[in-house]
């Protein structure tokens, strides 16, 4: 591979993990609004911004790190506590956000700079930002204190001379036995010139004994170095190499170098775990240091009584005054930060979707050829053939639900995304909603979730605009002033339900037949259920709404619903009560690539219901065989004869079967002539030729090398009642005629 190559799978890799990290961040953004005191949030939106721009550094798109830098140093305060959370704050950040996800979507396009479109857009969104930056330097006297207490306490230590914030404090301590050694000590202060320049020492004599017990061979002074230096800490450290082992040495940083050794720590890439490792990394810290604060550590394990834990590290380093609290707090930041990147690593790869479908495609494969070898074996009547092929379709079997279980995702991360809309929409049409999401942990094919967003968007903003009433309306009808969004998913008969209810005002039966009959949809003296009457604002640009707005009434946009949701072999209903509120239904399959069907027979023909919709299996009664329905247990099962429908003309078998279906709360009854078994299907989409044919789901390859009809439950039952009423509603005519004729 070569290097351009590497780099642009490298930066693909930054655009995607980018995005994930956005995408958290707005989460995290809606999640403050509720939470204003989650530390752990305001953390996690830091990092996400910090990685952003850390990893845009490394690219070169300096267009990305100008912009966050300003966002980060606005986190980095909030996290401080030194901007309050707020929603004023929260409704800057989300654009930002945006913003973000703009820029990074120009990566992805191929575009390194930006236009000056976008470069105006950034320098608007950091004024905003500004006003917080200025507002908190404005009321920052309490931060100022501070800072002069703490120069002051340095001032005093320094014997009154002021120490630059630019400048090395060294604290020395050399060992008694030092001048016995051949060490003096002034001649490593000496040393510390070649450095830089010395600008303050001050000695001390606290350990001075007195002149009866002094020993002239023996050092018992201090010495307190202010040094102006550029050089490293390990470079000032390694002057005092010969004397380290009996002598108390203490670097303490510049100031100024804070903010540095900090934002080197936060750049530092996600290798080390260890906290030593990144201190020692980022420069705060020598090996040295390290060292010695881990016999610290050893000698208070080994000083203790009874069984008490290890002091943590940074405890002793900040006791020892060989770090600065706030540089350790950065180190521990990222040492949480590198082991959640590894957690996550370590749970999950990313693999390509075009990959992943090949692999259900090859496994689509494998169960046809598998099925065939069965086939033949049976038809053989070899009986260790049979075995083999039997453990071998077993195999196949846990292959096929393991290679659909890579594509199973939970569909509360697209739940997630709809925070932001019902955040957006409810101020643009100056209400109060609130979104509750439950189910979100119901997993659905990843291509199932990728079609089904566009629809929810639609049922989303719709029930937001013409659902859910104003403030005042809501509070005239005795409701909350808030509305309530609510998102539910739930698995049901193999399939998943995703429903989309509101508090609203529900749907006006009487309003949408009106305005049915007055686009002829359906005649003035129909009869219809509540239900069909609700499915009539699917139809192609119906609409109740008294005004158009950019969201529109309840139908706009419906029938690409309705058409979206039935290409991925689903169905959609509506249960509404009028001042109460709706809840419309979606029914999809879990998956679309390979499910379990049982295999029937009509005359010559072979047809799949799925098998997850059937409920059981009997003989067709002999009194029941002219007529409709059955008698199953008390209840009523209307029939559905396949050989009507698909127009069979074979002779009729001695004995037919019913196979009961269910899907939702309708049942069923499929007349069949043979029942042949359970089977693992392959779907195979029909051509756009046989889009006009109802009840058919796809088709599928036998083992044999016949084809197979894959049957659609619900789109058979659908079909089935309307011909149902169209015949009640033709004989309720016939029988009103003939009454005018005997009148």
């Amino acid at each position: 591979m070569s290097f351009d190559s590497e780099m642009k799978a490298a930066l693909e890799t930054f655009v995607v993990e980018s995005r994930d990290l956005l995408q958290d961040m707005e989460d995290l953004l809606l999640g403050l609004e509720q939470t204003p005191d989650s530390a752990d949030a305001i953390n996690a939106i830091f990092r996400a911004a910090h990685t952003i721009k850390g990893s845009a550094g490394l690219f070169g798109l300096e267009h990305i790190v100008t912009f966050t830098h300003v966002l980060e140093s606005v986190l980095d305060k909030v996290r401080d506590g030194e901007i309050p959370v707020s929603s004023s704050l929260v409704a800057v950040m989300l654009p930002c956000r945006d913003h973000l996800g703009t820029l990074i979507d120009g990566v992805a396009a191929g575009r390194v700079g930006q236009s000056v479109e976008l470069e105006a857009a950034g320098s608007a969104l950091h004024l905003e930002l500004g006003t917080f930056l200025n507002g908190d330097e404005g009321s920052g006297n309490t931060g100022s204190a501070v800072v002069g207490q703490e120069e002051a306490e340095r001032t005093t230590m320094s014997g009154g001379t002021a120490i630059d914030a630019g400048n090395w404090y060294l604290s020395l301590r050399f060992g008694i036995d030092c001048l016995r050694n051949g060490m003096d000590p002034l001649s490593f202060i000496r040393y510390l010139s070649t450095l830089g320049d010395v600008v303050h020492i001050l000695t001390l004599s606290n350990d001075l004994p007195d002149v009866q017990r002094m020993d002239a061979e023996s050092c018992y002074l201090g010495f307190e170095v202010v040094l102006k230096s550029n050089a490293s800490k390990e470079a000032i450290e390694n002057v005092f190499e010969f004397v380290r082992e009996d002598s108390v040495i203490r670097i303490v940083p510049p100031n100024s170098k804070m903010d540095e050794y900090i934002s080197i720590i936060q750049g530092l890439p996600d290798d080390h775990e260890l906290l030593g490792e990144i201190l020692i990394k980022s420069g705060v810290l020598t090996k040295n240091e390290l060292a010695t604060c881990l016999q610290l550590q050893a000698q208070r394990v080994e000083g203790s009584t009874g069984t008490a834990a290890q002091v943590p590290i940074g405890e002793i380093l900040v006791d020892q005054e060989m770090l600065q609290t706030p540089v350790l707090n950065a180190a521990l930041n990222k040492q949480q930060q590198v082991k959640e990147q590894k957690a996550r690593e370590r749970q999950s790869i990313r693999v390509d979707a075009e990959r992943l479908d090949k692999l259900i495609d090859l496994v689509g494969e494998l169960v046809i050829a598998g099925a065939g070898a069965n086939l033949r074996a049976s038809k053989n009547h070899d009986l260790a053939l049979l075995e083999s092929t039997g453990e071998v379709m077993r195999l196949v079997e846990e292959v096929r639900d393991s290679a659909l279980q890579l594509r199973m995702v939970p569909i509360g991360t697209t739940f997630s995304r709809f925070q932001r809309v019902v955040r957006d929409v409810s101020m643009e049409l100056g209400k109060d909603i609130q979104l509750e999401i439950s189910g979100g942990d119901t997993e659905v094919d990843k291509s199932v979730v990728e079609k089904i967003g566009d629809p929810l968007m639609h049922l989303v903003r719709n029930s937001m605009d013409h659902g859910i009433e104003s403030a005042s309306v809501r509070m005239m009808r005795g409701k909350p002033a808030r509305g309530m969004l609510r998102l539910n998913a739930f698995h049901e008969s193999g399939s998943i339900v995703i429903e989309v209810s509101d508090d609203g005002g529900g749907l006006n039966k009487d309003k949408i037949l009106a305005k049915a009959i007055e686009r002829g949809l359906i005649a003035a003296n129909s009869n219809l259920t509540d239900k069909e009457i609700y499915a009539l604002i699917f139809e192609p640009g119906f609409s109740t709404a008294d005004q158009v707005s950019n969201l529109s009434g309840r139908g706009v946009g419906m029938d690409v619903v309705k058409r979206n949701v039935t290409s991925l072999r689903g169905t959609i209903d509506i249960d509404s009560e009028m001042g109460v509120g709706a809840t419309i239904r979606i029914r999809l399959p879990l998956t679309l690539a390979i499910i379990d069907g049982f295999l029937v027979g009509v005359g010559k023909s072979s047809f799949v219901v799925p098998l997850d919709q059937v409920i059981e299996c009997l003989e067709l009664p002999k009194q029941s065989e002219e007529l409709d329905y059955m008698d199953l247990r008390g209840e009523v099962l209307p029939f559905i004869r396949l050989r009507s429908i698909f127009e069979i003309e074979d002779a009729l078998p001695r004995r037919q079967n019913v196979v009961v279906v269910g899907y939702g709360d309708v049942k069923t009854g499929l007349v069949v002539d043979r029942l042949m078994g359970e089977f693992q299907t392959v779907i195979k989409p029909l051509g756009k030729i046989f889009n006009h044919v109802r009840g058919i789901g796809g088709s599928t390859i036998l083992g044999s090398g016949e084809v197979a009809l894959i049957l659609s439950v619900p789109a058979m039952t659908e079909h089935y009642s309307r011909q149902q009423q169209k015949q009640q509603v033709q004989l309720t005519q016939a029988s009103c005629q003939t009454s005018k004729l005997i009148q």
